[in-house]
């Protein structure tokens, strides 16, 4: 399995960058798949400049109804005319974000909601022996405290997240889980993820939205390392976090995680 980023908001190499997510995904067998599609076509530009045709992908997944992962629809569905795109049947509905200035809306584009090509999902959707989606997530193990400024389907309403969905592949002896931004919580995701999935993950890609947690810096830090504990309960997975999670919040769970997690910045390749 090949991972290549082609949105995030860092990069190693001279690829423009963006606050957002887009993940291309080739399995062994050939097939194609596109996790997110950042805020508009930047996933698109830099996909050329990686010589990744998007107009080959087999099928593509929409995290969560946020424009920073789902901005690109419109895009990817002008340059592929094949793929079907498995999106939460909550995607559409209005979601927001608090800032210093008010409440800003932070959802998809609703005009596509009648897309024919579009796959609404609710719990569990099997797309594949190998391949399947999941939400509905519960559990507070370390849920992620920036969630606190974000609202939807109504602007007084805290968001609950119905609409985040994450992927599970299974491929040989391993057994890979996406997430887009984790926003209820990675150890909650991966605990519904592994009773989905018959097993625990072997690797993980996810955002883990660690950045505006409104915590003091002391506090911070002790939230992160009880984090990077549980995470470091995984002994045989390997993670690779990105876009949400923070580079200064990274940082710290590279100090406790060591080998166990690495960043992936646009550009980047994985191969496992």
């Amino acid at each position: 399995m090949k991972v290549t980023s082609l949105v995030e908001n860092t990069s190693r190499t001279e690829l423009p960058v963006e606050h957002g997510l887009s993940l291309h995904i080739r399995l062994d067998d050939g097939r194609q798949i596109l996790f997110d599609m950042g805020q508009r076509r930047l996933f698109a530009d830099n996909a050329e400049k990686l010589d990744i045709n998007l107009a080959d992908v087999d099928m593509a997944v929409v995290s969560h109804g946020h424009y920073d992962h789902g901005g690109g629809l419109r895009t990817f569905l002008e340059l592929n005319d094949k793929a079907k795109v498995y999106i939460s049947q909550y995607a559409f509905e209005p979601h927001y974000s608090l800032h210093d200035d008010g409440m800003k809306y932070i959802g998809i584009d609703r005009e596509l909601e009648r897309n024919d090509r579009l796959i609404f999902c609710a719990d569990e959707a099997r797309i594949a022996n190998d391949i399947v989606l999941f939400s509905g997530v519960d559990g507070d193990s370390l849920k992620p405290t920036g969630n606190r400024l974000l609202f939807g389907p109504d602007k007084d309403t805290n968001d609950n997240f119905r609409h985040e969905q994450s992927l599970v592949i299974r491929e040989g002896k391993k057994t890979v889980l996406f997430a887009g931004c984790a926003h209820s919580g990675i150890l909650n995701i991966m605990r519904k993820g592994m009773h989905v999935a018959g097993c625990p993950f072997t690797h993980v890609f996810a955002g883990m939205h660690l950045v505006k947690s409104g915590l003091t810096e002391t506090s911070e830090t002790k939230f992160i390392h009880a984090l990077a504990e549980e995470l470091s309960a995984h002994t045989d997975c390997r993670y690779f976090t990105m876009h949400c999670t923070g580079t200064a919040q990274y940082e710290i769970l590279k100090k406790e995680m060591d080998k166990a997690i690495s960043y992936m910045g646009c550009g980047d390749t994985i191969e496992i």
